[in-house]
């Protein structure tokens, strides 16, 4: 499973960042910007989903 950010829709909300700063962590200005390359780590699948369905802007989606 991975995460993909799309960066033109990220609004700064802070919303990801703060659900599962083990997947998502914020630049200079706020943004969210991956973790590594994405890669959801197994047993993190559920906090990403979370994340995904609280991101306002529709920035995060889930690849299987």
């Amino acid at each position: 499973m991975k995460l993909i950010l799309d960066s033109d829709k990220c609004q700064g909300h802070g919303r990801c960042y703060a659900l599962a700063p083990e997947l998502v962590d914020s630049d200079d200005y706020g943004d969210a910007v991956l973790v590594g390359d994405g890669t959801v780590p197994e047993g993190m699948e559920e906090k990403a989903q979370l994340i995904v369905d609280n991101c306002p802007e529709f920035a995060l989606t889930l690849e299987q």
